[in-house]
């Protein structure tokens, strides 16, 4: 069974009209949360996201969507684990990011679903204030629509472990 096939068994992939938090509009809305709600999902997920993993000394997982995969990779590899909201909250610590920044060097970014990658994008710059290098991420679900040319600008490797494509087709949902 395909990643693809996982998600479309977990009713990830949604049909009707959505808008994306890049703005646009979409007949497709892909609710990767709603899946990682299936902890044999989630886990499935994390196992096929290890290899990324390789080579990094912490995981940070972007708020909301990539905390689920984050935290379940961090607990299969032993690797601390980053939370990065989308903005640092004003009031507490005031802090962007959760977790043990300090001692992060090399930083492999999770994300659930990715469009045009600006808010994964924002997420690493703001890793990368922490004086982390952050050279890879993946995203369970790249819509195909610029995420990762946008992470190539900045010198960021986009890992999908699937595709909308490939979602469609495992549903049988014309694209």
């Amino acid at each position: 069974m395909t990643l693809a096939d996982l998600l479309h068994d977990a009713d990830a992939l949604r049909t009707g009209e959505f808008e994306l938090a890049s703005g646009e509009t979409s007949p497709y809305y892909v609710d990767v949360k709603h899946a990682c709600s299936n902890p044999s999902v989630l886990r499935a997920l994390a196992q096929h996201a290890q290899v990324y993993a390789v080579g990094h000394d912490a995981i940070a997982g972007t708020a909301l969507g990539g905390v689920p995969l984050a935290v379940q990779l961090g607990v299969e590899t032993g690797h601390p684990i980053l939370l990065v909201r989308g903005e640092a909250k004003d009031y507490g610590t005031g802090s962007r990011i959760e977790g043990p920044v300090d001692d992060a060097e090399e930083v492999l970014m999770v994300e659930d679903v990715t469009t045009t990658g600006q808010s994964l994008r924002e997420a690493v710059e703001a890793v990368r204030d922490t004086g982390a290098s952050v050279a890879h991420a993946v995203t369970i679900v790249d819509r195909e629509e610029g995420a990762r040319e946008l992470l190539t600008e900045a010198d960021v490797a986009l890992h999908a472990l699937t595709t909308l494509s490939e979602l469609t087709d495992a549903t049988g949902v014309e694209p």
